[in-house]
C-alpha cells in the first residue's frame, strides 16, 4: 500500500507539464491503480492541462475506478464549457461508469447540450444507471477485458443478428452500444469484422467507441479499417485519437508504420496519441514497465 508521500510523488509528475507526456501517462495509471481519494485529488488537479488528449484519459480513469469520491470533480468538467467536446464528453462517460443516481439530472441536463458528442455521450450514461436501477438481467456480462462499459452486451449471440443491429443507425445509440460490446465479447475474427464496419456510421461518438472496442480485442483483422481511419484528415480528432490507441495496442509493424506516419499531424490530439501509443507499445514489450490498463484498456481477467 503506497502512502501518502509516494502518492505525493507520483502525483506531482503527473501534473508537471514540464515532464514527456508518455511519463506523465505512466503517472495517471499508477494513481489509477492505487485508488483512494489521494489518488483522486491529485488525477483532478491535472484538468487545468493544456492536453486534451491527457484530460480526456484523467476522466476515464476516473470513471474506471468507480469511486463516488470522483463526482463533483467530473461533473465541474462536464459543466465546463471551455474544456474540450472530448474532454466533457469523457466526464459525462466516467459519471455514467460511477453509476450513481444521484448524478441522473446532472447528465440530463447535458443530454440535450449543444456538443453533439457530450450530449449523446450524457443520454447514453443515463440509459446506462436507468438500466443498472431496473434490469432484470442477471450474472456475468462475459467482458474478457474487466472495463466498465458504457451499456451493457446484448444477450442475442448471433453475429449476423449483432452486426444488423449494429449498423441500424434507425435505432437508439443505446442498443447499438450494446451490440457493438456483445460482439467485442465475442472475440471472433467475424465480430472483429462486423465491429470495424461500424467505422463508417454516422456517428462520431459511435466511430470512437468502435476504435476502443478494436483496440481492447487486438486483432489483426481491424488493422486496414484503423489506418485508414487515422489517415482520414477530416475525420473527427476523437476518432483518430482512439485508432491511433487501437493500432498502438494491436502492435504489429503496419500499426507501427502508421503511427509513426501520423507523429507529426497537425491536430495535437492525434499526433499526441500516436506518441503514447508508440511508447506503449514499446515498453509492453520490454519488459520494464507495464501500462496495466492504458490506452490500449486491455487488463485480461
Amino acid at each position: 500500500m503506497a502512502n501518502e508521500k509516494e502518492i505525493e510523488a507520483v502525483g506531482k509528475i503527473l501534473v508537471d507539464s514540464q515532464q514527456p507526456l508518455k511519463a506523465r501517462f505512466r503517472a495517471l495509471f499508477t494513481l489509477r491503480n492505487l485508488g483512494g481519494s489521494m489518488a483522486i485529488d491529485w488525477i483532478s488537479k491535472a484538468f487545468t492541462d493544456d492536453s486534451a488528449l491527457l484530460k480526456h484519459e484523467l476522466a476515464y480513469c476516473l470513471g474506471q475506478m468507480q469511486d463516488e469520491y470522483a463526482i463533483p470533480s467530473l461533473i465541474s468538467v462536464l459543466e465546463n464549457t471551455k474544456q474540450e467536446p472530448m474532454v466533457r464528453h469523457e466526464a459525462g462517460e466516467a459519471l455514467g461508469a460511477i453509476g450513481n443516481p444521484k448524478v441522473l439530472n446532472v447528465l440530463k441536463r447535458y443530454s440535450e447540450d449543444p456538443v453533439i458528442e457530450v450530449a449523446e455521450t450524457c443520454q447514453l450514461a443515463v440509459k446506462r444507471i436507468e438500466w443498472l436501477i431496473s434490469s432484470e438481467e442477471k450474472g456475468s456480462d462475459d467482458n474478457p477485458y474487466m472495463s466498465v462499459d458504457p451499456a451493457p452486451p446484448a444477450m442475442e449471440r448471433s453475429i449476423p443478428k449483432l452486426r444488423a443491429k449494429l449498423l441500424d443507425e434507425s435505432l437508439p445509440l443505446f442498443e447499438r452500444y450494446r451490440a457493438m460490446f456483445a460482439l467485442r465479447n465475442l472475440g471472433t475474427e467475424e465480430a472483429v469484422l462486423a465491429l470495424a464496419e461500424g467505422l463508417q456510421c454516422g456517428s462520431a461518438l459511435f466511430r470512437h467507441e468502435i476504435g476502443y472496442v478494436l483496440g481492447q480485442m487486438q486483432h489483426e483483422a481491424s488493422v486496414p479499417q484503423l489506418s485508414a481511419a487515422l489517415g482520414r484528415h477530416e475525420e473527427n480528432a476523437m476518432v483518430r485519437h482512439e485508432c491511433a490507441e487501437a493500432l498502438g495496442a494491436i502492435g504489429k509493424e503496419p500499426c507501427l508504420q502508421a503511427l509513426r506516419d501520423y507523429l507529426g499531424d497537425s491536430e495535437r490530439v492525434v499526433h499526441e496519441s500516436c506518441e503514447v501509443a508508440l511508447d506503449m507499445y514499446e515498453y509492453e514489450n520490454s519488459g520494464q514497465f507495464q501500462y496495466a490498463d492504458g490506452l490500449a484498456r486491455v487488463q485480461e481477467a
